[in-house]
């Protein structure tokens, strides 16, 4: 039996753990897994390693009973050589560090109720770990224990919920009424454990043991409590919370309490956790048969491939797994995983208002990037802020966090799957297919951040209720002139010339865990809407596993449309196909033909001066290097992992240039592969990727033409980045900084032909500049200009003495702004400025806009602005002469992820440079009929109109309700026994008359009213007009009428 997932090392300073996955499950292979120690202790050998101590590590848990497909090899001082050689074993498929996953008992004083605790904490702590993205700026601790502290910000960590019952308000209880409750599906919480005689559950299955401690329970032996709801719960009690919110049977209900609970204690009371022991936990798991597994946990790193691997694993045996989408909102780009992956359901969080909570993470996803787009996720979202759930040992707490909308969902998806006669049909794939057809959009947010919309626990049982196995697509359609939802893509118009706009779609596939796509997707253009002025491209999976893939569709313009302005339509249509698993005939396949409408604003295109093209392909994040952060006052997060795309951290500078006219392309590839002649200014922001040699050649050749650079730098400093490295708790080897916050020589590779450099200097400050109020945040200063260019220059503090010898100066006349135009006939125009944090959502301090705004002024249309050209801080050019240019770190290991370079002889040289995209364009075939006008419609699975089907008859069933036994406590019981949520069935009964009696008696006295006024004669008042008319009416005796 083939194995999915990956094998684990564990490297320690002078030890090294390391796990191996076997290409092939052994089971009860005796034999072959003796043979297989002997070829380790062989292979070791054969390495060189004459002396090396080995062993495999015993795993002491449930699954220890069990064959198993990695294992744990301990070795003292392993060498490159020896862990190369394990990894050419045909029965070994990967070898790779035990990781280990670590959370610090910390609880933070909110500022505001609603403010996330659990908002993702790396594990490296520099020095104390306070949040990942603080409210205000903190102090720069400068001692060597800042800089040489443990831990490792890629671990998985526990997404804690922080200081309403939910269940009741998303209408659990309508399901309640008919009689499903959850009853026979077996759920599995991850999590820090669940009390034994905890009187809130009553059908815990099993509870199991993952970590090294010799406990089940969910506690803390510091006891370390929440106060007043502004301090989160800095102990456990997490794991109890979540299993509460979904099975809890009394007080703080959850959404289906006669689920069959399966607890899995993967955190130990010092929030620990490894690899293996997740590992280990999956694969029992899947030998339990678990239908539902909530995964209140998350991390950057999507490339942590044996962790990924057996998540995919877990969902091709039919496991639905639901994962927290991370708290690390509102910045762009900071999505968790496995919430990120697409064969998870994806949760983020909301208020009771219905309005997207700030510590939700937003997408787009970042594993596409540099050269195609992110997917759309959340998948969904719903109550995440100041939720109900079960206490440590009794009564109800309010948390907030994804950690809390996860089991959220968790529940409602139990819930739901035991509505289903056929659970069959109930799969990984058709469970999302349902929730996100069913899901109700909020208005006025964007799909980055609400996904498919919230929640809707009624509509998704009337969709699995009708569903037949079929495929889709999330988004169902793509329209470019739909806004806010589409965000970004509404936001820009596509022209002839312009760089094709790629939208990533996710293929559900609910008849099978695999699947294909017969033949090619087709391209329609509907004829009476221009469909044919647009060209489409689509790449796909080859195979869809488990239960999904993707469908790139690349969006261009055609040429005859150079000069149109208008709406364009067309669809994509896709059949898919699985194999027919209960089908008596040999090789029967089921199929499924999905359409993918499209609609497109086209614009003529605009005049090169306001086409501005953003280098992405030379942006590099976390995963896989260690790439430090460009603020280094930000110590709580110090890994640079958003995407640095201008939907990501750049969104903000992005709406900015939108706004302002400008139109932004995005280049996810080299420098050689656009027409420089159809832009104005290139853009180059916080760039780490060295540069081919040819790059270089041509973007001199095409400045030379009148291709303008702009470039937004920030620190390189040898002796800081030696300074900064870190302990990494996983590998136990120390991490050095594979570049500064920028890669200043190759940068300065790329601008020395003009008698440009940037220095290794390291500096920060407020200053003014042109009546603006700046902050420079760690940023590097000009060392050499020409000497006919602008230079500006302000007083600075020297950061890079300050972190080196914790001394602090102010260095007078730092260059760190300069303005060029290149001698040549009709050439460009060049702008450096050294520091990014300005337009950097991540960790901005004060924008500078409105300087980006005066230096496009300059490259787009040679207007310099006086404000630079006349400023008193105007100085003359630095020749250089000052200080040696910084140079590359010696012994880097950029090579390992770098697209240019690569490993040769211990020295890295540039890899061959690659051919440039080609996208094979569709052929189209057009239809004459008209397009649909509205393409935001429900998803309708098998053509369920929701509106047409009702819910059944309901009959008197409630789950029942263990009364509290004597002593025990009810925190949250309300006197006279009524309990929230209407479980006791009398009162549920009750209200509804007493609510009727209540409207009757208010009609009748309104009634009775109203009677009153209409039989009561009329009160005549009389009317002075003038004395004469007065005394006339007194002689008449008549009364006069009003």
């Amino acid at each position: 039996m083939l194995s999915s997932c990956c094998c684990t090392y564990w490297h320690t300073r002078d030890t090294t753990t390391m796990q191996l996955t076997w290409a092939f499950f052994p089971f009860v292979m005796l034999k072959h897994f003796l043979n297989m120690l002997l070829y380790i202790s062989s292979a070791l050998r054969n390495a060189g390693d004459q002396a090396l101590e080995w062993h495999i590590v015993p795993r002491e848990n449930p699954a220890s009973d069990f064959p198993s497909d990695f294992e744990l090899v301990h070795i003292r001082q392993a060498s490159p050589s020896s862990l190369l050689t394990l990894e050419d074993h045909p029965y070994i498929k990967r070898v790779t560090p035990q990781r280990k996953v670590f959370r610090s008992l910390k609880y933070i004083p909110s500022p505001e109720p609603a403010a996330p605790c659990n908002a993702t904490r790396g594990t490296q702590k520099w020095q104390s770990w306070q949040s990942s993205r603080p409210f205000r700026r903190t102090s720069l601790s400068l001692g060597s224990g800042f800089w040489h502290a443990t831990g490792r910000h890629s671990s998985r960590r526990l997404l804690r919920a922080i200081p309403r019952q939910v269940a009741q308000i998303l209408q659990a209880d309508v399901l309640w009424q008919m009689g499903h409750t959850g009853s026979g599906v077996k759920v599995a919480v991850f999590d820090t454990g669940l009390s034994e005689k905890h009187p809130h559950f009553k059908n815990v299955k099993e509870r199991t043991n993952w970590t090294n401690e010799k406990t089940l329970d969910d506690e803390n032996r510091k006891k370390e409590i929440m106060i007043n709801f502004l301090f989160c719960f800095s102990g456990l009690g997490h794991g109890t919370f979540v299993a509460g919110v979904i099975a809890s049977m009394r007080e703080c209900q959850g959404f289906a309490p006669d689920s069959e609970l399966h607890i899995f204690r993967v955190f130990t009371n010092n929030q620990v956790s490894y690899t293996s022991w997740f590992l280990d936990a999956f694969n029992y798991a899947i030998l339990k048969k678990i239908d539902v597994l909530n995964l209140s946990i998350g991390g950057p790193d999507f490339m942590d491939h044996p962790f990924v691997d057996k998540v995919w694993e877990l969902t091709a045996n039919k496991v639905i797994m639901v994962s927290a989408i991370g708290n690390d909102g509102p910045l762009y780009g900071t999505l968790n995983n496995p919430a990120d992956q697409m064969d998870v359901i994806g949760v983020g969080g909301i208020d009771f208002e219905d309005n997207i909570a700030r510590f939700s993470s937003r997408g787009m996803t970042t594993w596409e990037l540099p050269g195609g787009y992110g997917r759309v996720k959340p998948d969904i979202v719903t109550y995440g802020s100041g939720v109900r759930g079960s206490g440590m040992k009794e009564g109800c707490r309010s948390l907030s966090g994804t950690s809390v909308a996860s089991p959220v969902v968790a529940g409602a998806v139990t819930l739901l799957a035991s509505t289903v006669l056929n659970r069959e049909l109930v799969n990984p794939a058709s469970m999302k297919q349902a929730l996100i057809a069913s899901a109700r959009r909020l208005p006025g947010v964007n799909m980055f951040e609400q996904g498919h919309g919230k929640l809707d626990l009624i509509r998704a049982y009337q969709i699995l209720n009708s569903y037949r196995p079929q495929a889709s697509l999330s988004p169902s359609y793509i329209d470019l002139t739909e806004c806010p939802y589409m965000w970004p893509y509404c936001s820009q118009p596509i022209y002839y010339g312009g760089m094709p706009t790629i939208v990533n779609v996710t293929i559900l596939n609910g008849m099978g865990v695999t699947g294909r796509i017969v033949d090619k997707p087709i391209w329609q253009p509907y004829l009476p809407q221009n469909g044919d002025h647009i060209d489409v491209a689509v790449s796909y999976s080859p195979v869809l596993w488990p239960w999904a893939g993707y469908l790139a569709v690349s969006i261009s313009v055609a040429k005859k449309a150079a000069s149109w302005e208008g709406i364009a339509q067309g669809h994509v249509m896709v059949t898919v196909a699985s194999p027919a698993e209960n089908d008596s005939e040999v090789g029967g396949e089921l199929t499924s033909t999905v359409k993918l409408p499209i609609k497109v604003k086209i614009v003529p295109t605009p005049p090169r001066s306001k086409r501005v093209l953003w280098d992405q392909y030379h942006n590099l994040r976390y995963p896989p290097g260690y790439f430090p952060r460009d603020n280094l006052r930000m110590k709580n997060d110090p890994l640079d992992w958003n995407g640095d795309h201008i939907h990501t951290n750049f969104r903000d500078m992005y709406q900015h240039l939108r706004s302002m006219g400008y139109f932004v392309e995005v280049l996810g590839a080299p420098i050689t592969c656009f027409d420089a002649s159809q832009y104005g200014t290139l853009l180059m922001v916080d760039s780490e990727e060295e540069y081919f040699p040819e790059e270089i050649t041509k973007l001199r050749r095409d400045i030379d033409n009148g291709l303008s650079l702009i470039i937004f730098s920030d620190w390189y400093n040898t002796s800081v980045m030696r300074k900064v490295k870190f302990y990494d708790e996983n590998t136990r080897q120390w991490w050095m900084p594979d570049t500064g916050g920028a890669n200043v020589p190759a940068l300065n590779d790329l601008i020395s032909v003009w008698g440009m450099a940037f220095s290794d200097g390291l500096y920060e400050g407020d200053f003014t500049l042109a009546d603006h109020d700046m902050y420079y945040a760690s940023g590097c200063s000009i060392a050499r200009f020409p000497e006919d260019g602008i230079v500006i220059a302000k007083n600075l503090k020297d950061q890079g003495l300050e972190v080196l010898k914790q001394e602090t100066a102010v260095v007078e006349g730092v260059p760190i702004l300069g303005l060029y135009q290149t001698p040549s006939d009709g050439g460009g125009r060049i702008a450096l400025y050294g520091d990014s944090n300005c337009i950097d959502d991540s960790h901005r301090q004060k924008d500078c806009f409105w300087l980006l705004d005066a230096l496009l002024q300059y490259t787009s249309y040679s207007m310099t602005p006086p404000s630079l050209s006349h400023s008193h801080s105007r100085v003359a050019p630095p020749t250089g002469t000052e200080r040696p240019l910084p140079q590359r770190l010696e012994g880097n290991h950029l090579y390992r992820y770098s697209k240019v370079l690569e490993a040769h002889l211990g020295d890295p040289k540039p890899r061959p440079l690659p051919a440039c995209p080609h996208l094979s364009w569709a052929k189209p075939q057009p239809v004459n009929e008209t397009a649909p006008s509205n393409l935001w419609k429900h998803q309708k699975l098998l053509s369920v109109d929701l509106d047409k089907v009702a819910l059944p008859n309901v009959r008197a069933y409630r789950p029942q309700v263990r009364p509290l036994s004597p002593g025990e406590s009810g925190a949250w019981d309300i006197p006279g026994g009524i309990m929230p949520g209407h479980y006791n069935q009398e009162v549920g009964q009750t209200i509804p008359v007493f609510a009727f009696l209540g409207a009757m008696v208010v009609l009748s006295f309104f009634v009775v009213q109203l009677t009153k006024a209409k039989s009561k004669p009329k009160r005549r008042k009389p009317r002075i007009k003038r004395p004469t008319y007065l005394q006339q009416q007194q002689t008449t005796g008549k009364n006069p009428t009003v």
